[in-house]
């Protein structure tokens, strides 16, 4: 059993890391600990659907030796989960489809390599939708995964596996993805915190479906990266998984800028808690408002979206997203889109234009601050036709995919945003909200990440 100053269920993997690394506590009792907890907790929720304990106390033990020899790492003897559509060497990967139920890659990720060496303690794998193409997290190999606040309601997607194995405390740490909203929406959804890195900073390398040639270079507005129980983890991973891989790191590093600030004082914050596409539920914007009046008493500028810089045309912004996250999505799928290379290149164009001009706006703010989407956990629904879908914001019907643009703000754009959970419904549903930071200062968006938690704390 683990000492008493050390409660696995709510520990951040820094401090986890840090008590290994101390001697404090082995990562062998430490994985001993995330495994009673799995079992004990994980069978009506169904988060870890691929479980490799026995490797994983293997690895354990190979931490401990680190250890012993003098050694450390950032995530040394940190037991954590990866969501299934990152390969691992011995574990299937399957991206919720049926038809790949037994395909099993030989070699890790380039992410999952990065946490191994990390001294990262891999114990299984956490659901998704098939072709994590939904926010809801249930598939015909494995199940539906339910949300630990409320079994009735979806635990988020594509991600939500893994957001519901952090928020069950079950581990301290899950390596997710996100395109619409996979990483944010769950943390969203769960209570939990979750970061979207810049477009290409951390490697897509063996993140692919099986039939799908490796994206090396990065499916577009695609990206991986963390969900965490604290802000400080979510950089913690950060600098072990981002950095360029294969061929473009012989001659690139990442120096990441540093953070424009580390509080709030001066800091200038846009807020954005209506878009033209998608209704958002007073709940959320309370849940924005009050994050927003946090900030200014802090001694941030807060600046109502009406009255600030000029920002681009929202409505065509969620347009052309939508058309280039269609192509994207049907990759590997028996009936892809068609799009002709005038118009492929055409949608390229309009983001470009709109990714400059979010970059002045940058020029004369630090974040925005939005909804991360527009209604807490929602009940489970099995339609598959997504037209046939509705969303219930206060008390009116509205429609499903409509959500894709509070996420689609950061995605669209090639944007770092943190999902940071600021407060509870009225039904004790979490709410969290996102901080987009400017193109590679993710390190900025973390930084108010972090002032956040410590200001709600």
């Amino acid at each position: 059993m683990l000492t008493k100053t050390i409660d696995y269920a709510t520990s951040s993997a820094g401090a986890l890391a840090a008590a290994v690394a101390r001697r404090e506590v082995s990562a062998v009792e430490l994985c001993e600990e995330a495994i009673r907890a799995i079992e004990a907790r994980d069978g009506p929720i169904n988060a870890v659907v691929v479980r490799d304990f026995d490797r994983a106390l293997e690895q354990a033990r190979g931490a401990d030796a680190r250890v012993a020899r003098g050694e450390t790492g950032p995530l040394i003897g940190v037991p954590m989960t990866v969501k299934d559509s990152h390969h691992v060497a011995g574990l299937p990967t399957t991206w919720g489809l049926e038809p790949f139920k037994g395909w099993t890659p030989t070699w890790d990720s380039t992410g999952v390599a990065r946490l191994k060496a990390a001294g990262a303690v891999i114990l299984g794998k956490t659901n998704v939708p098939p072709n994590l193409g939904d926010w809801q997290s249930a598939n015909p190999v494995y199940g539906r995964t339910n949300n630990p606040h409320d079994l009735g309601r979806s635990p988020g997607g594509s991600s939500g596996g893994g957001a519901a194995a952090l928020a069950a405390g079950m581990v301290a740490l899950e390596f997710g993805s996100d395109i619409g909203g996979s990483i944010r929406v769950p943390a969203h959804f769960c209570g939990v915190y979750g970061h979207k890195p810049s477009f290409d900073l951390v490697p897509q390398t063996g993140h692919a479906p099986p039939g799908v040639p490796d994206p090396a270079s990065g499916v577009p507005l695609g990206v991986i990266g963390p969900l965490a129980r604290t802000a400080g983890d979510l950089k913690l991973a950060l600098g072990v998984l981002a950095g360029p891989d294969g061929e473009d790191a012989k001659a690139y590093r990442v120096v990441l800028p540093r953070p424009r600030k580390r509080g709030f004082k001066g800091l200038r914050v846009l807020v954005l808690d209506e878009h033209p596409v998608a209704r958002t539920a007073h709940e959320v914007k309370g849940a924005v408002g009050k994050l927003a009046d946090a900030m200014a008493n802090g001694g941030a500028e807060v600046i109502d979206a009406k009255a600030g810089p000029k920002l681009p045309d929202l409505e065509r912004s969620h347009r052309i997203y939508q058309g280039m996250l269609g192509a994207i999505m049907s990759l590997g799928s028996p009936e892809p889109a068609t799009l002709s290379a005038v118009d492929w290149f055409g949608l390229f164009a309009g983001q470009d234009a709109i990714r400059r001009h979010w970059a002045r706006v940058f020029d004369q703010i630090d974040v925005v601050v939005a909804p991360t989407f527009g209604l807490a956990a929602f009940p489970h629904t099995s339609e598959p036709d997504w037209s046939k879908r509705s969303h219930l914001i206060d008390g009116e019907e509205t429609p499903y995919g409509a959500q894709l643009a509070w996420p689609g703000l950061a995605s669209f754009t090639n944007l770092p945003a943190t999902c940071v959970p600021v407060t509870r419904t009225a039904a004790g549903l979490p709410i969290g909200v996102q901080i987009i930071g400017p193109y590679l200062e993710d390190l900025t968006a973390l930084a108010v990440a972090a002032a956040v938690e410590e200001a709600l704390s």
